[in-house]
């Protein structure tokens, strides 16, 4: 690391980072997110080169978070933009001379769906009408026209080939865990009649394919280039897996052992192979499979993170694969898959550092029953099914070294062995990282995942601290006295509920975007994160008033016994900072002091987090400057210098 601390956390905060890279139509350009000027903006790399050019200037969003697409004749590429991070994105286009303009403008938030081969048709998604909905956009004439208008969130809308068809997710069926895959005509209109199970919207032709077992959750993740068949997931064997599902005989050919999760990426140009992800303890690792025989393999490339970049080859075949470790930034590689040859046609800036001066993590297990010998102070647990659970512990090299228990958000995600900004930052202050994969983190199927339906603030936050008293007990060299829960989201719901769940475990908390109140967020959020987090999770909240109070952080704000730093962006609309003002207000009224025993910040200009340079910087001053008073901080000048 730097010799300066300050310079440190600048340098950390301002390493370019690349994000969405996505080939042109027919492949010999790749468009890609890039802050290595400073902001976020658009640039072209020629694959063959690694020349780099800078597309945009200002009129892309400043954040990262949302991706974009070429139109058919790669020729302009349909991007989100929204208000200061507020997620409420309409679809802008930026041409080749840099001319950008509106061309789909909705209330509430849209989410570019698919762009159709004919250079005509638009899929967007939009919660316009009080649910997320799919709507066709005709580029020609300007008209936006709904396609589905169901009660439940319809997610994962692709266009056919022909552009006459599109496939979607949905669920109309009365077990909210449910989700089936549909097919429907673009002709047909949504605004007659609202769809009974399996039917079209207009009652014509939208059919339920029912690829799973009701009660499982399957999606469409592509179309074969014929059009006579899609890709397909579906968990209902528990682990997730790919299917080739024939349109024409209505039957499904299904891949892979079901040792691990697999979740499907798209087919290649030739249709006989498609591409997936394969989950495996804390790594992803790119599979090909043939269509014909069924024959799959694992990619030739190192541990780590392997993320398919997009589902557009190369002009010479080669597909882009994105690939990190904890200690490798992540870079752009171009894989043949034929000879498994590959080369990085973008590498991943460092600034002032070397992968070496970046700390590797230990993957580990703990066996966990969801009661940890920490007493439970604000509601007592039996004893659960006791699980494996997977962690992540990075070591700072500090001895003894307080440690940060970092719990992720989603619920419905992981943490894994990748490169993380923040993580490092953590590390070179002298903190030792512990991140876990709770019980409802996916990865390891749905059985695991539904574990966390009707328990949110249960079982898995009894793995979260059961992780951190291993640890604790099995590494003598982290101090018992200095442990800190710091996590973003569902992230900052672990660390709200850790606190005055488990009081005694903790010296200080930080809760980032965070829920607090489950009744708020309910009530709060934007439509679908209602019907697809809150009711699926913990049901209605006039059904099921005991559980929303009984598992709110603010319920039990009494139980605060550490000093904690409240952080939310002002213009969130997933976790409205609401949410953060309910927990100030119910700490207040406890009679602790904003000041003294909790500290709160409004960020403005900012949502639910940002990838912008200047607004990562701003919160790991925060994040310094709070554990540097509360826990004390080591740089790694001192550090180095001790050795």
């Amino acid at each position: 690391m730097t010799d300066d601390p300050d310079d440190t956390l600048r340098a950390l905060a301002e390493l370019p980072t690349m994000a969405h890279p996505t080939p042109t139509p027919d492949g010999d350009e790749v468009a890609l997110y890039y802050d290595i000027d400073g902001r976020n903006e658009l640039y072209r790399l020629d694959p063959g080169t690694g020349d780099l050019e800078r597309w945009s200037d200002g009129q892309v969003p400043k954040d990262a978070r949302h991706g974009f697409a070429w139109d058919a004749d790669g020729e302009r590429v349909f991007f989100h933009l929204d208000e200061a991070g507020n997620e409420q994105n309409d679809v802008h286009a930026i041409d080749r001379d840099g001319v950008a303009e509106p061309v789909v403008e909705m209330d509430g938030q849209v989410t570019l769906q698919s762009v159709g081969d004919d250079g005509e048709t638009l899929l967007v998604g939009s919660n316009a009408g009080g649910q997320m909905n799919v709507y066709r956009h005709d580029l020609p004439t300007g008209e936006t026209t709904a396609l589905t208008d169901y009660d439940r969130a319809v997610w994962t809308a692709e266009l056919s080939p022909d552009c006459e068809r599109f496939a979607f997710m949905t669920n109309t069926s009365e077990d909210y865990d449910n989700a089936d895959v549909f097919v429907a005509s673009v002709a047909r209109s949504a605004t007659e009649s609202r769809p009974a199970a399996g039917d079209a919207v207009d009652g014509s032709n939208a059919r339920n394919l029912e690829v799973g077992e009701t009660g499982a959750e399957a999606a469409p993740a592509d179309w074969h280039p014929a059009g006579d068949a899609l890709l397909v997931s579906d968990n209902t064997p528990d682990t997730g897996r790919c299917g080739v599902y024939d349109l024409e005989t209505d039957e499904v050919a299904w891949y892979g052992s079901g040792e691990y999760e697999e979740t499907p990426g798209f087919f290649l140009p030739d249709g006989d192979r498609f591409l997936a992800t394969r989950s495996r303890d804390a790594e992803a690792v790119p599979v090909v499979y043939d269509v014909e025989s069924g024959d799959g393999r694992e990619l030739d490339l190192p541990g780590g993170v392997a993320s398919l970049a997009d589902d557009t080859p190369l002009d010479d075949g080669r597909v882009l694969i994105q690939h990190t470790t904890p200690t490798r930034r992540p870079e752009l590689i171009a894989y043949d898959i034929d000879t498994d040859d590959h080369e990085t046609v973008l590498e991943a800036e460092y600034g002032p550092f070397a992968p070496e001066d970046f700390v590797d993590a230990e993957y580990l297990t703990v066996e966990s029953d969801g009661v940890p010998e920490t007493p439970q102070r604000a509601v007592e647990h039996d004893p659960y099914e006791e699980l494996e659970i997977g962690a992540i512990l990075y070591d700072s090299g500090e001895r003894p070294s307080p440690l940060i228990v970092n719990p992720h958000g989603g619920p419905r995600a992981r943490d894994t062995l990748s490169f993380g900004y923040r993580t490092q930052f953590l590390l070179s202050r002298g903190f030792s990282v512990l991140q876990v994969n709770y019980r409802g983190s996916t990865g390891r199927g749905r059985e695991f995942v539904e574990e966390l339906y009707d328990d949110w603030g249960g079982a898995e936050q009894g793995d979260v601290a059961t992780a951190a008293e291993h640890v604790l007990a099995e590494y003598d060299w982290l101090d018992e006295d200095r442990v800190v829960v710091y996590g973003g989201s569902y992230g900052g719901y672990s660390a709200n509920w850790q606190l005055v769940q488990y009081p005694d475990l903790y010296d200080a908390g930080i809760t980032w975007v965070g829920v607090s109140d489950l009744f708020d967020m309910a009530e709060n959020t934007m439509p679908h994160f209602r019907s697809e987090l809150m009711v699926k999770y913990l049901g209605e909240p006039e059904e099921n008033e005991a559980l929303y109070e009984e598992r709110s952080p603010v319920t039990h704000a009494d139980n605060l016994a550490a000093p904690l730093l409240i952080v939310h962006g002002v213009n969130d609309r997933r976790v409205p900072v609401s949410q953060a003002r309910l927990l100030r207000d119910a700490l207040a009224e406890t009679g602790l002091e904003e000041g003294e025993d909790f500290e709160y910040e409004e960020l403005g200009e900012e949502g639910h987090g940002s990838s912008d340079i200047e607004d990562k910087l701003r919160s790991l001053e925060l994040l310094d400057d709070f554990l540097d008073r509360h826990i004390g901080t080591v740089d790694a000048a001192v550090a180095a210098s001790d050795d």
